[in-house]
């Protein structure tokens, strides 16, 4: 019983509208009106501008972070490892799905990358870092947020699965689960990366400009 009231306070936590707070009370506007129309930090950059969406995005980290140290409400889970484990992993993916489906903001949110993210930071640090690590070179390359996001995703089942050889079970699907929902919340997203439609972030402009000026 009391697993199932801290999953639905995990929940409530990742229903947090921290694009759309910040959006009304600093920019009177719905976010979801602009860009892409969800509430994530990605878009909430494109809109808000990198002040308010570095911010944006932290406090989703955030919500996945404190959804996950829920756990240390129940102190049979300080001492169980594994269930210590699973039960973060069901913590840590109810603020997700809050996220995704807020019920605060009419069940329309985000795509819950940076809540994710939070989550593996609070479940598999080493893990989380090399998914960050991905997310980081891909962009860096491509500026695509969208591929980064799934690349960054993919790397998760890649490194419990190959690289770190992890044998638990439940560590595998959920490996395998993260990864499938960042593809199924990304579904436009990868329809306009293969028409070529796909918007890159406005960063590393100075390099841009250098290669595009240099003589051919």
């Amino acid at each position: 019983m009391k697993e199932t009231i801290l999953i639905i306070l995990a929940y409530l936590i990742g229903s947090i509208p921290t694009a759309l707070i910040i959006s009304k009370k600093f920019f009177d506007i719905d976010i979801r009106d602009y860009g892409s129309g969800n509430m994530g930090a990605t878009n909430a950059f494109r809109v808000l501008g990198p002040k308010y969406g570095t911010i944006i995005m932290v406090l989703d980290i955030l919500k996945g972070m404190l959804a996950v140290g829920l756990f240390y409400s129940l102190p049979f889970y300080l001492s169980n490892e594994l269930q210590r484990t699973n039960f973060m992993m069901g913590l840590g993916l109810a603020a997700v799905f809050g996220h995704i489906f807020p019920i605060f903001a009419n069940f329309k949110g985000g795509k819950g990358v940076a809540t994710l993210l939070g989550m593996l930071l609070a479940v598999q640090p080493i893990v989380a870092l090399c998914c960050v690590a991905v997310f980081v070179l891909v962009l860096y390359l491509t500026r695509y947020v969208s591929l980064s996001s799934i690349l960054g995703a993919i790397m998760l089942p890649v490194s419990v699965l190959w690289i770190w050889n992890e044998h638990e079970l439940s560590y595998r699907i959920f490996a395998l689960i993260v990864a499938l929902l960042v593809i199924i919340t990304h579904q436009k997203n990868i329809g306009r990366l293969i028409r070529g439609a796909e918007n890159r972030i406005p960063i590393l402009k100075y390099r841009d400009k250098k290669k595009s000026s240099s003589p051919k």
